[in-house]
C-alpha cells in the first residue's frame, strides 16, 4: 500500500495550507473535506493524482 502523507502549514497571519500526498480521487476530496470541517477554502489546487482514479474509473466502465 502506498504511503499516504498530510502535511499543514500556517503561516504567521494564520493562513493554512492542507497538502494530500498518496491520495488519488474521491479519497483526496473526503480526508480534505474532514480536515477542513466546516471551514470554507479559499484556493482548491488539484494535482495530477486526483484525476488517476478518474481515469482508471472510466476506463473499467468502458471494458464492461
Amino acid at each position: 500500500m502506498k504511503e499516504k502523507t498530510v502535511v499543514i502549514e500556517i503561516d504567521e497571519q494564520g493562513n493554512s495550507s492542507l497538502d494530500l500526498e498518496g491520495f488519488q480521487g474521491r479519497g483526496c476530496t473526503e480526508v480534505a473535506r474532514d480536515f477542513r470541517a466546516n471551514d470554507s477554502a479559499v484556493n482548491v489546487r488539484n494535482k495530477r493524482e486526483f484525476y488517476l482514479q478518474t481515469a482508471t474509473a472510466r476506463a473499467q466502465q468502458e471494458r464492461q
